[in-house]
């Protein structure tokens, strides 16, 4: 496996990705925004395949916030999710981030939660779906 990174616009391969499995599978509809600009994009690549996507973006005071994690229907089961979200913790780490939160819809939640994060007790829908705010100290 391999994880490409790019800064400040979404990666073809992360939004061919991202469509499939948010607005396809699950029904989203404002799946691109403005974060996107200003995100930190990874894909994780098995050969030429694209299999997997996160973006985190600068939270200030420390903290970045991780969002937008997808893996390919096909793929899921695999722990590609969870080698990404390792890598992205070390990442963010390394550019000096203490903490990392994530908006989990909370039926993934024990995905993050398996992953160290710690719900902080806030819930609200977006887009007609329940969410969880969730951090973890890296």
């Amino acid at each position: 496996m391999t994880v490409k990174i790019t800064e400040h616009s979404v990666p073809a391969d992360a939004a061919r990705i991202r469509q499939e499995v948010f607005v396809d599978e699950q029904g989203f509809v404002d799946e691109f925004d403005e974060a996107d600009e200003r995100s930190v994009h990874f894909v994780m690549y098995d050969g030429d395949e694209p299999v997997a996507t996160l973006r985190y973006f600068d939270e200030g005071e420390g903290s970045v916030h991780v969002g937008r994690v997808a893996v390919k229907r096909q793929r899921r089961g695999e722990g590609l999710g969870r080698y990404l979200m390792e890598y992205a913790f070390k990442k963010a780490k390394e550019a000096g981030a203490e903490a990392m939160s994530v908006s989990a819809q909370e039926d993934k939640s024990g995905f993050y939660l398996s992953c160290g994060f710690e719900p902080t007790g806030r819930r609200f829908f977006e887009q007609g779906c329940p969410h969880v705010d969730m951090i973890k100290k890296l």
